[in-house]
């Protein structure tokens, strides 16, 4: 570390020596030496060691939930018709898969290791609207997911490791819950930098 000092001239009057010297008769320097304040530097740096700090946030999925791009999945393990999985995933402060595009899709189906299994995710049928609508509100746009089966009342819709499907909302089948990551703030004593 390199360390600078600085050095000022003082003019003192011929007949002051320490015992006639008083602070009001010295003339006025601003600075006599000035180095850097190395002890209030470690001063600071001793503070700082007892203090938290954060680290930069960090996005994370909650225990057994799997990362697909900004969303934490999980996949069930039991079987339930459509409303059944849609409450479930409620309890768990999420909602049933809304999927973005084929590449999430995709992503998605890469994480189903069984061809046999198939799970909901949040999309049926509106007959309203004769539509199939997202659990959001939103429409299926045509480009997104192309559905094999019928478009009618009490539809809804599942993927496979390969394919999505319409079955009856009233078949039961494991579904597959969705949540946002979070932010997760690592709290780091600046002790265990060292």
């Amino acid at each position: 570390m390199d360390q600078q000092m600085m050095y000022a001239e003082l003019t003192l009057p011929k007949d002051s020596g320490p015992e006639s010297s008083s602070p009001s008769s010295l003339p006025r320097v601003a600075s006599l030496l000035q180095k850097p304040s190395i002890g209030k530097c470690s001063v600071d740096i001793q503070q700082n060691r007892t203090k938290t700090t954060e680290r930069p946030d960090l996005l994370n999925c909650p225990i057994y939930w799997q990362q697909v791009q900004e969303k934490c999945l999980l996949f069930s393990h039991t079987v339930n018709p459509w409303n059944n999985s849609l409450a479930d995933c409620s309890t768990k402060e999420s909602s049933l898969l809304l999927i973005q595009d084929k590449d999430e899709l995709t992503r998605t189906q890469n994480l189903i290791h069984d061809k046999a299994i198939s799970f909901w995710i949040g999309l049926n049928f509106s007959l309203s609207e004769k539509n199939w609508k997202w659990i959001n509100g939103s429409f299926l746009s045509s480009n997104d997911l192309k559905i094999t089966g019928d478009a009618k009342e009490n539809s809804c819709v599942y993927i496979s490791q390969t394919s999505v499907y319409s079955e009856y909302c009233s078949t039961e089948m494991k579904w597959i819950c969705q949540k946002e990551l979070t932010l997760v703030r690592n709290k780091v004593s600046p002790d265990s930098w060292l």
